[in-house]
Protein backbone atom coordinates (compact mmCIF):
# COMPACT_ATOMS: atom_id res chain seq x y z
CA UNK A 1 0.00 0.00 0.00
CA UNK A 2 1.43 3.38 -0.99
CA UNK A 3 1.12 6.35 1.33
CA UNK A 4 2.37 9.88 1.82
CA UNK A 5 2.66 12.29 4.73
CA UNK A 6 4.00 15.84 4.81
CA UNK A 7 6.94 16.58 7.16
CA UNK A 8 5.33 19.95 7.98
CA UNK A 9 2.77 17.99 10.06
CA UNK A 10 5.02 15.30 11.59
CA UNK A 11 3.64 12.30 13.43
CA UNK A 12 5.92 13.17 16.33
CA UNK A 13 8.11 16.08 17.47
CA UNK A 14 11.00 15.08 19.72
CA UNK A 15 12.39 18.11 21.54
CA UNK A 16 16.06 18.18 22.44
CA UNK A 17 16.96 19.28 25.96
CA UNK A 18 17.63 22.73 24.48
CA UNK A 19 18.43 24.10 21.04
CA UNK A 20 16.09 22.31 18.64
CA UNK A 21 13.99 19.30 17.85
CA UNK A 22 13.48 16.33 15.51
CA UNK A 23 10.30 16.17 13.39
CA UNK A 24 9.52 12.50 12.74
CA UNK A 25 7.32 10.84 10.10
CA UNK A 26 6.88 7.07 10.05
CA UNK A 27 5.36 5.27 7.08
CA UNK A 28 5.19 1.52 7.68
CA UNK A 29 8.72 0.45 8.58
CA UNK A 30 10.35 3.64 7.16
CA UNK A 31 11.13 6.53 9.51
CA UNK A 32 12.37 9.93 8.37
CA UNK A 33 13.38 12.85 10.53
CA UNK A 34 14.00 16.52 9.96
CA UNK A 35 16.40 17.67 12.62
CA UNK A 36 16.52 21.36 13.47
CA UNK A 37 19.75 21.90 15.38
CA UNK A 38 19.70 25.48 16.64
CA UNK A 39 22.83 27.56 17.32
CA UNK A 40 24.39 26.29 20.52
CA UNK A 41 23.17 22.70 19.98
CA UNK A 42 25.61 19.97 20.97
CA UNK A 43 24.76 16.26 21.11
CA UNK A 44 26.59 15.73 24.43
CA UNK A 45 24.54 18.50 26.09
CA UNK A 46 21.19 18.32 24.27
CA UNK A 47 20.65 14.63 23.39
CA UNK A 48 23.04 12.65 25.61
CA UNK A 49 20.78 13.14 28.68
CA UNK A 50 17.93 11.60 26.64
CA UNK A 51 20.00 8.80 25.06
CA UNK A 52 21.96 7.90 28.19
CA UNK A 53 25.06 6.81 26.22
CA UNK A 54 28.57 8.28 26.27
CA UNK A 55 28.37 9.17 22.57
CA UNK A 56 25.68 8.98 19.87
CA UNK A 57 25.15 5.34 18.98
CA UNK A 58 22.84 5.98 16.00
CA UNK A 59 23.86 5.31 12.39
CA UNK A 60 22.74 8.42 10.51
CA UNK A 61 22.16 8.67 6.77
CA UNK A 62 20.75 11.81 5.28
CA UNK A 63 21.11 15.18 3.63
CA UNK A 64 21.99 18.66 4.94
CA UNK A 65 19.47 21.31 3.85
CA UNK A 66 21.03 24.32 5.59
CA UNK A 67 23.48 25.38 8.27
CA UNK A 68 26.67 23.65 9.34
CA UNK A 69 27.66 20.97 11.82
CA UNK A 70 30.87 19.39 13.03
CA UNK A 71 30.96 15.70 13.98
CA UNK A 72 33.74 14.29 16.18
CA UNK A 73 34.00 10.51 16.24
CA UNK A 74 35.10 8.57 19.33
CA UNK A 75 38.53 8.02 17.70
CA UNK A 76 39.05 11.82 17.46
CA UNK A 77 38.43 12.14 13.70
CA UNK A 78 36.29 15.16 12.77
CA UNK A 79 34.18 15.95 9.74
CA UNK A 80 32.24 19.04 8.71
CA UNK A 81 28.75 18.95 7.27
CA UNK A 82 27.48 21.77 5.02
CA UNK A 83 24.43 22.43 2.84
CA UNK A 84 24.13 19.89 0.03
CA UNK A 85 26.20 17.22 1.80
CA UNK A 86 24.87 13.68 1.83
CA UNK A 87 25.93 11.94 5.04
CA UNK A 88 26.58 8.41 6.25
CA UNK A 89 27.71 8.65 9.88
CA UNK A 90 28.68 5.57 11.84
CA UNK A 91 27.70 5.29 15.53
CA UNK A 92 30.11 6.63 18.13
CA UNK A 93 30.25 10.42 17.82
CA UNK A 94 29.50 13.80 19.32
CA UNK A 95 28.35 16.71 17.14
CA UNK A 96 27.60 20.41 17.37
CA UNK A 97 26.10 23.20 15.30
CA UNK A 98 28.61 25.65 13.85
CA UNK A 99 27.80 29.34 13.53
CA UNK A 100 24.65 31.31 14.17
CA UNK A 101 22.34 29.55 11.67
CA UNK A 102 20.35 26.42 12.52
CA UNK A 103 21.60 23.25 10.87
CA UNK A 104 18.69 21.40 9.26
CA UNK A 105 19.24 17.76 8.31
CA UNK A 106 16.99 15.16 6.75
CA UNK A 107 17.90 11.88 8.47
CA UNK A 108 16.78 8.29 7.93
CA UNK A 109 18.52 7.03 11.09
CA UNK A 110 16.01 8.39 13.59
CA UNK A 111 13.67 5.55 14.53
CA UNK A 112 14.92 5.72 18.14
CA UNK A 113 16.91 9.00 18.03
CA UNK A 114 16.14 11.39 20.90
CA UNK A 115 13.12 9.29 21.81
CA UNK A 116 12.25 9.34 25.50
CA UNK A 117 12.66 5.93 27.16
Amino acid sequence: MSTTHNIETPHEVRPFRDHGHMDVVTLGDFTLGRGVFEPGWRWSADVQPIAGTDSCQVHHTGYCLSGRMTVRFDDGEEMSIAPGDVIDLEPGHDAWTDGDEPCVLIDTGVAAYAAPH
